[in-house]
């Protein structure tokens, strides 16, 4: 029997078919414009700027509440840290300089969790450091506001930080850090406190030093990871309106490791959402790729919906949701949560999904959401994709597709009685329905269309940018 979703009849030609006509679409409807303006409140602001006081967290600080911890004793040796890393670490060691782990990667070991990437901080000078290593690895510093030294070695890269770049970020504003810092004799404790009030959360601020296996704890961040809580090192309300994309990164966070947020966070975020508009737009992609690939989706996905920021980011989805809320808990669909939870079970921090994979899902559910379809058809599809085959794809599909689900509007009863053509028209016709559903997530004018289906919800947000060129992870482009 000829079946006419010519796309399914192998494994490796369902991925291939779907994706190239992902990609066709998207490089029809939008490419990816590096230029992206500068929103006004991308930079952070100086303390003068915006009449914080700083004072308000002097009791945060107080050096009693210090603590130098036995890393090792908290499950912490210098095995866990990836080559590269340590790579660099000894090198800078070798030449006299002190350097740390710090930030997510000290977190994730010490909730073991496999960490996203090692981030380094030096006493050492990037140009000194860059100059120490140019005889063993390609080191490049990137950024003006604040530089980082990224090293290349053997296909992974290393981001390291100086000490000193904090110090040359806002001079307005260090004068104010500066007035927190309690009297110390100890310059490598200044060094790194002075550090951690410049972090955007308590439990991003811990140091790890795999030489002396030590843990430095500066804004008891260990016992918020002890809590499982959410804090910000500056209250909430100064720390969000100083950098707006703060809000991002805690919901990230917090989605990936079930922390709580104190009432203080909740209050400073609803106080504190709009500014996430005037973000740099590059900026915005990159955090909703890290919320929606690395296997926290489904939480990230409720928070930016509890919180508003949904409509912004991914409208359409939201108006969705916002329709589904509204009816009784037996009637609501839970189809597009249940998408990405089981998203969220494949995909990792050390195995993160092509954002092709969150953009697809997106469109896929779009599609249902316009046009309901058969649970056969649904089961058909999917399965194909699974084993790569169409006689099993189908028989996998009849076997399932009996079972009882009330995804409505999405999913309709199975006719588990149709012929294997009709089966192979309506998958065919619900893939191109996908394909043609991308638009409503990359254009304007499509996104209005789409939004048409709901006149009581706000005609506003922006539409998901993205290129075909490029990583997909860890740089502001995003490659489907």
């Amino acid at each position: 029997m000829a079946v006419p979703l010519r796309m399914i009849s192998n494994k490796r030609g369902v991925l291939a078919r779907l994706k190239s006509l992902i990609n066709s679409q998207l490089l029809q409807s939008r490419s990816f414009d590096s230029s992206v303006p500068k929103g006004p409140a991308q930079d952070q602001l100086s303390a003068a700027e915006t009449g914080f006081d700083y004072s308000a967290c002097r009791d945060r600080f107080d050096i009693s509440k210090w603590k130098a911890l036995d890393a090792r004793e908290l499950g912490i040796t210098s095995s866990m840290v990836s080559r590269s890393s340590w790579f660099v670490l000894k090198s800078l060691q070798s030449k006299g300089f002190k350097s740390y782990l710090v930030g997510g990667c000290v977190r994730d070991l010490l909730l073991n969790r496999t960490p996203k990437d090692f981030d380094v901080i030096t006493t050492a000078k990037l140009m000194q450091l860059r100059k120490q290593l140019r005889h063993l690895a390609r080191a490049e510093v990137v950024g003006r506001r604040f530089p980082v030294c990224l090293v290349h070695i053997k296909g992974s890269v290393v981001e390291v930080t100086s000490f000193e770049t904090v110090t040359q970020t806002s001079q307005a504003t260090e004068q104010f850090l500066n007035s927190l810092l309690p009297k110390c004799s100890n310059k490598e404790d200044l060094f790194r406190c002075k550090n951690s009030l410049h972090r955007d959360f308590t439990i991003n601020s811990l140091f790890y030093d795999p030489f002396d296996n030590k843990i430095y704890d500066y804004t008891n961040g260990m016992a918020d990871l002890r809590s499982l809580k959410l804090e910000t090192v500056i209250p909430a309300q100064l720390s969000f309106k100083e950098d707006p994309g703060r809000i991002l990164r805690g919901f990230r966070i917090a989605a990936r490791l079930g922390l709580s947020l104190s009432r203080e966070t909740e209050a400073a975020i609803w106080t504190y959402a709009s500014l996430v508009k005037d973000l740099n737009k590059q900026k915005i992609m990159i955090e909703l790729n890290y919320m929606l690939s690395y296997g926290a989706a489904e939480p990230s996905l409720r928070l930016l919906w509890k919180f508003k920021l949904l409509e912004f980011l991914l409208p359409v989805h939201a108006a969705y949701l916002d329709e589904q809320a509204t009816k009784e808990d037996a009637q609501a669909s839970t189809m597009l949560m249940k998408l990405f939870f089981h998203l969220d079970n494949l995909v990792g921090c050390d195995r993160p999904s092509d954002c092709s994979l969150w953009v697809g899902l997106l469109a896929f559910h779009l599609a249902l959401v316009k046009n309901s379809q058969d649970a056969l058809v649904v089961w058909t599809l999917a399965s194909v994709l699974y084993h790569g085959d169409w006689e099993g794809g189908v028989k996998f599909a009849k076997e399932h597709a009996k079972m009882c689900v009330n995804f409505a509007p999405e999913i309709r009863r199975s006719s588990i009685y149709k012929s294997d053509e009709e089966i192979a028209k309506a998958v065919t016709k619900l893939a191109y329905s996908a394909i043609d559903s991308i638009p409503a997530l990359v254009e304007d004018s499509s996104l209005l269309k789409s939004l048409s289906r709901y006149p009581s919800f706000p005609r506003s947000g922006i539409v998901i940018e993205l290129a075909i060129d490029g990583p997909a992870t860890d740089t502001p482009v995003l490659e489907v």
